[in-house]
């Protein structure tokens, strides 16, 4: 008679369980929304108990604060600035992007009325003009860029996204290719760059179907 053989569970470390809750919480807060994150359901997409998610999130606003800073954040490109630069715009327009941009509608919302997401909210509003500044000044300082302020132009590129952006529910419509680019229209005529510069240095743009 076979012997049985016995596949020891592996433990999990509490970073590694952590990363994982969190993981799984953007999930669901980017396809349903953030109103959907809740302890009971994180622990069922984990196949979990409740008690296993409170003990690293007690409160539920704190996952999900921690569930909008993880999904609103993106992973940082290689290259010189202008090409950066381009693959910014690329992924920060068209069906790609109205996750991410109906999470920020989700957040603002619920922003006021819950403290702990309104401080992940402008945290991440910080982080965003930081990085986009921060990128600038780099391009105007090897030469790539022209701009008497990188901040305010941030603030211009940054405001001309959320327009767009705020249409992710709403506007069903084709949007026009000229629409769709408008925030690297903007960053161009800023930056004294031709137009086309960042269409051409990152992927394809393509015009959003929802928005």
């Amino acid at each position: 008679m076979p012997s049985r053989v016995q596949h020891k569970r592996t433990r999990k470390t509490p970073a590694a369980r952590r990363a994982e809750i969190v993981d799984a919480a953007a999930a669901v807060a980017l396809a349903e929304g953030l109103e959907c994150v809740t302890l009971r359901r994180i622990g069922e997409e984990l196949g979990v108990r409740p008690g296993l998610i409170s003990h690293y999130f007690p409160s539920a606003d704190d996952l999900v604060a921690e569930a909008f800073g993880s999904a609103s954040s993106a992973e940082r490109a290689q290259g010189t600035p202008t090409l950066h630069l381009g693959w910014f715009f690329a992924r920060a327009t068209g069906t790609s992007y109205d996750n991410i941009s109906r999470l920020w509608i989700n957040a603002r919302h619920l922003s006021r009325y819950r403290p702990v997401l309104r401080d992940r909210v402008a945290e991440q509003e910080a982080a965003w003009r930081e990085r986009l500044t921060g990128l600038i000044r780099q391009g105007v300082d090897r030469g790539e860029f022209r701009t008497d302020n990188p901040y305010v132009t941030a603030i211009q590129i940054l405001v001309v996204l959320d327009g767009l952006g705020a249409h992710a529910n709403t506007d069903t419509g084709n949007r026009p290719a000229a629409v769709s680019r408008m925030a690297a229209t903007t960053a161009e005529r800023e930056l004294g760059l031709p137009h086309g510069t960042l269409t051409r240095s990152g992927p394809p743009l393509t015009a959003s179907p929802t928005g």
